[in-house]
């Protein structure tokens, strides 16, 4: 039942890896232990951003209750560097710029050249029928949208672009998935996710979309769990985890029990 996955791994540490996943041509792992939850378990964004943000005190909510069970839900990662990183807000005098108080921060482009920055989105899934494995870029496991494990990732991105990464789940096999873990991991030399500001957002087929940021500061941090999305009884949970490692793939797996082997890879190098 076990196949071989790859894990990520810095560059300046030792060669990149990736998973030896359980069955990698048959499906990817799922998240683990998603509960049930009430309209009052998350909060909800204005009418106008038609959103619902995960947070830790309203950390979950159901997809089935929201009537988003079907379709395809787009999983999206994005990222931009923190303007701190680039020496923060620059002070004036607001006699001599007195409409510069009404101006939001700048933001800048997230570019190779201002910032190494390669964030991945991966997903470990477990289906129904008890097959594991893994989504993501590395070792080029893009997964399979309408056939198990019902994952797909659209791509890597790896400058961070205005889109960011994208993974479809179809959830019209929500029978067929047992649980899906959600992951970002840092790829290469990237000093940590406190550089960046990231975000995981889930676009339902119906309803609001749901938001989970991962602004917490842990510096040394390689990868972070996001959600678990799990088919609990016929109800599909979405729950915020958010939970950071100091390792790569591997550590996830440990953490919430795939299962899978994994072993080193790297990426192809790409011109600048």
């Amino acid at each position: 039942m076990c196949g071989a996955v790859v894990e990520e791994m810095s560059s300046a540490a030792a060669p990149p890896v990736y998973p030896v996943a359980a069955d990698v041509g048959a499906g990817m792992g799922f998240f683990d232990g998603l509960l049930g939850s009430r309209s009052a378990d998350f909060d909800s964004g204005s009418a106008a951003s038609n959103a619902i943000e995960l947070t830790k005190r309203h950390h979950q909510v159901s997809l089935t209750k929201q009537g988003a069970a079907t379709g395809n839900l787009r999983v999206n990662l994005t990222w931009r560097m923190r303007t701190s990183d680039i020496g923060g807000p620059h002070r004036e005098s607001l006699l001599r710029h007195p409409f510069k108080a009404l101006r939001p921060p700048e933001v800048l482009g997230h570019s190779q050249s201002m910032v190494n920055v390669d964030l991945d989105l991966g997903c470990l899934y477990e289906l129904a029928d008890g097959t594991k494995g893994v989504v993501q870029p590395l070792g080029g496991l893009l997964g399979d949208v309408n056939a198990p494990p019902y994952v797909k990732l659209s791509g890597d991105d790896r400058f961070g672009s205005a889109s960011g990464e994208t993974m479809y789940v179809n959830l019209d096999h929500r029978d067929d998935i047992k649980r899906l873990l959600v992951f970002v991991y840092i790829y290469d030399q990237t000093p940590a996710f406190d550089r960046t500001h990231a975000m995981v957002t889930l676009f339902p087929s119906n309803g609001p979309r749901i938001e989970v940021g991962l602004d917490e500061r842990h510096p040394q941090a390689r990868s972070c769990a996001v959600v678990m999305i799990e088919n609990v009884k016929g109800e599909l949970i979405v729950r915020r985890e958010v939970r950071f490692v100091y390792g790569f793939q591997g550590e996830l797996d440990r953490l919430y029990g795939w299962g899978l082997q994994w072993g080193r890879g790297y990426k192809t190098k790409v011109e600048k």
